[in-house]
């Protein structure tokens, strides 16, 4: 009987995943429990001890420091030690469950699709344990199907009353970065590091790589030989987009890269604004801007710059509204619009939102005419906004409910 309860305790720590000692604690408290209710209330302070052999199995009690046998306190404190056990284990085996996953937290998992439940769905994972993945976190335009094998990322992991709750999700960014490490060895290994990324989850990807290995193309080696790698990353997200681009510390080279396919003829930054404006021909425009303008705001998320996009003649003329609108301010120099250009300000607009300070400290003027110029730009630009909206060809390019030219490519290179 000893050996028999060495060997359940085994099979439970092994089922269970519980912790092997921790099951006999349980044990041990149980009998505890056990005896107590045996001997009444009035025993209730008394010092009742149970020790059981890790290796035997042999159980020794005390009560008040006197051996007593354990298997003679009948029927109810069995059953007693019995409700008890199976309260413990219950509670060590979400204590369990609860250390493993939580450690786990942003690991990609894989699991079998149960159930529905109101549009969320119950993954099984290693047929012990159940998490959930909210409608919310499934890609929009993919279903899922009974017994499908799924892969999600552990979003959370939380207590809620007498449950775990795992929370999976397939939307996350993270998702992207998980499965380019187990497609990608050289991702995993850090030679290729993922700089940014920036996700539509469902729609498009924008993802910027770096090679820490001469040797190593980062695009390359994340496409893989004929695009195998990136396939099997596209299979997985239901055929989303990706962009790969080359990350680059200079702005205005990550900026236009993000912007792939598109090819960019001039970037202008104003790090005061955090803003970048970007010129691309006319032909080029609504590659740039993307479907919905997807193209642009996964650039803008990518590099962190908020970034306008403009074609030549819009640029020109922006640059000319603000120069003519200048001009009539008597004292300043020839070559005062071109340090604006310079400073990322290319048009009124710019020039009334960033104030005094960056014209006295980068460009060097008074205050007293960085005042005055500040106070015709925002005369000028108050006439512009009050003007009949003209849109322009991006805006109705964004507006459209299709894109007019040939969408980019899975990947750029």
């Amino acid at each position: 009987m000893n050996q028999e309860l060495v060997r359940i305790v085994d099979n439970i720590a092994r089922d269970k995943n519980i912790d092997r000692d921790s099951i006999f604690a349980d044990l041990e408290s149980a009998m505890i429990s056990a005896a107590r209710k045996y001997f009444g209330k009035t025993e209730l302070e008394a010092d009742i001890q149970v020790k059981i052999d890790r290796q035997t199995g042999e159980i020794v009690a005390f009560k008040d420091g006197e051996q007593i046998d354990i298997k003679r306190l009948g029927r109810i404190p069995a059953q007693t030690a019995k409700q008890v056990m199976i309260q413990k284990i219950k509670a060590d085996e979400r204590q369990s469950v609860f250390d493993e996953y939580a450690e786990r937290k942003g690991e990609i998992l894989s699991g079998t699709a149960l159930r529905f439940e109101g549009g969320s769905l119950i993954v099984s994972i290693n047929n012990r344990t159940e998490a959930i993945l909210p409608k919310s976190e499934q890609i929009s335009g993919q279903s899922h199907h009974v017994a499908e094998r799924i892969r999600s990322l552990i979003l959370d992991v939380r207590e809620s009353g007498s449950q775990v709750k795992i929370i999976l999700s397939r939307t996350h960014p993270d998702f992207i970065r998980r499965l380019f490490e187990l497609e990608v060895p050289e991702v995993a290994e850090n030679i290729i590091e993922i700089k940014a990324l920036a996700r539509e989850a469902g729609y498009r990807t924008k993802i910027a790589v770096l090679s820490n290995d001469p040797k190593v193309d980062a695009v390359g080696a994340c496409v893989g030989v004929r695009g195998s790698r990136i396939k099997n990353i596209v299979d997985e997200l239901g055929g989303e987009k990706i962009d790969i681009v080359r990350w680059n510390e200079s702005s205005h080279e990550l900026i236009a890269n993000a912007l792939m396919p598109a090819k960019c003829s001039q970037v202008a930054l104003c790090f005061e604004l955090g803003g970048a404006t970007v010129v691309v021909p006319e032909d080029q425009l609504s590659l740039a801007i993307g479907k919905h303008g997807q193209n642009v705001r996964l650039a803008a998320r990518l590099t962190d710059w908020d970034i306008d996009i403009l074609t030549p003649d819009e640029y020109n003329q922006e640059v000319e509204r603000l120069s003519s609108g200048l001009k009539e301010i008597p004292g300043l120099g020839d070559t005062f619009v071109d340090k604006l250009i310079a400073l990322g300000v290319i048009s009124v607009l710019d020039l009334a939102e960033i104030g005094v300070d960056p014209l006295i400290k980068e460009i060097g003027i008074s205050p007293e005419m960085a005042q005055k110029i500040v106070r015709t730009a925002e005369e000028l630009a108050k006439k512009q906004t009050a003007e009949p909206e003209k849109k322009t060809i991006a805006e109705i390019i964004m507006n459209e409910e299709s894109p007019k030219t040939g969408e980019s490519q899975d990947v750029n290179i």
